[in-house]
């Protein structure tokens, strides 16, 4: 069996968007889809704030946004923005000055609130401080802070209304000459944030920030974000995503990735094939991925591992992956490189070798790419 064969179905046309940047990040055209979180720290307690971006970067996000309610916060902003090695995104609601202060702070992008920035004045303030800083901006449309005019007009948030939201606002900046601009169109309701993506990616063609707010915590948030931002990605929408949990940022960009690595658009990482376990497995599964994903955490390349319980699948997963174990019995299974058996290894060396496999894997693509960058991050 081919391990890389051509699979024709994997494949995900992404929808035709403009290209904008937000720092050094590309977003939208052919750039790959960026993973973003928020902070929850007080921004205005710049060193726990420029902590916890480290972490999320550390984890994989590209951008990171800090929400900016005062001035405290704004002062703060210049020191988070010089110690991050992501961009930053200022998160602005209600006071357009803290938009301004932003972009003079050094912020890559200004997220506003159509149903909270108040007047169009206010907008074109924000506007020539953004362009005057060479910096981006996010339309943010959430179901629950629509303007009060379009709720009066479709008496409750729906897909329609937030999509009129967002094409009032893209008209403002448009008509103001400014195309570095993003959007997207949030809400709680995974099947009413889904319908108004698609209406919202049918009128425009701005890069599209997808995600599912308010989601939750770790598990129900994780599994509204995945069936919300992952339909939308596999229908070809969307140019970054934030998957908002009420847990630490850092689960938020593990959720992320994992959603893009499932759906082909990221190589990141190990990518842990595991069975949920049953009475035929030869060693405790569960425990055995659970140290895994611990201990590998610091590979970035991307790499394949499967970790089978007995020998019902175990062997066929090892054909497609670049490492794999299968149970047997008497406390040993069958350790696999490259889809091909390698030797017998006894239980109790098993996560030792599975490690020490895996990073040597990594320093053979190193070689083999030429790549002088360090995929095996220092702990």
């Amino acid at each position: 069996m081919l391990r890389n064969p051509v699979r024709p179905w994997k494949n995900i046309a992404r929808r035709k968007s403009r290209e904008i940047s937000v720092g050094p990040v590309r977003v939208g055209g052919d750039a790959p889809i960026s993973v973003q979180t928020m902070t929850n720290t007080l921004t205005s307690d710049a060193e726990a704030t420029s902590a916890q971006i480290a972490e999320c970067a550390e984890a994989g996000a590209n951008i990171v946004r800090v929400s900016v309610p005062d001035e405290d916060s704004s002062k703060a902003l210049r020191r988070i923005v010089d110690k991050s090695t992501v961009p930053i995104v200022a998160d602005i609601h209600f006071h357009y000055r803290r938009a301004i202060e932003s972009a003079d702070a050094g912020a890559a992008c200004i997220r506003i609130n159509p149903g909270n920035i108040g007047s169009r004045e206010r907008i074109e303030s924000v506007v020539s401080a953004a362009r005057a800083n060479g910096c981006s901006i996010r339309i943010g449309v959430n179901a629950g802070s629509l303007e009060r005019h379009l709720l009066e007009r479709f008496r409750e948030p729906c897909p329609e209304a937030m999509v009129a939201s967002g094409l009032e606002h893209i008209k403002i900046l448009e008509d103001l000459d400014f195309f570095d601009f993003k959007i997207s169109c949030k809400a709680s309701d995974v099947m009413l944030a889904v319908a108004a993506y698609k209406g919202l990616a049918e009128e425009t063609d701005a890069p599209i920030h997808l995600g599912i707010t308010e989601a939750g915590g770790v598990y129900s948030g994780t599994v509204k974000s995945a069936i919300g931002i992952g339909s939308l990605l596999q229908s070809g929408i969307g140019d970054t995503i934030r998957v908002s949990l009420s847990a630490d940022p850092v689960k938020e960009v593990r959720a992320g990735n994992e959603i893009l690595k499932s759906l082909g658009l990221l190589k990141r990482g190990v990518n842990i094939i595991a069975c949920p376990s049953c009475a035929r497995q030869g060693f405790d599964v569960i425990n055995t991925v659970a140290i895994l994903e611990d201990k590998l955490q610091h590979i970035t390349t991307p790499l394949d591992l499967s970790i089978i319980g007995c020998v019902v699948n175990g062997p066929g997963e090892a054909l497609m992956t670049d490492i794999g174990f299968a149970g047997g019995g008497k406390n040993s299974g069958m350790l696999y490189l490259s889809g091909e058996t390698a030797a017998k290894l006894s239980n109790r060396d098993l996560v030792k070798r599975i490690v020490h496999e895996v990073e040597k894997r990594v320093r053979e693509l190193e070689s083999s790419d030429g790549d002088k960058s360090k995929h095996i991050r220092q702990q």
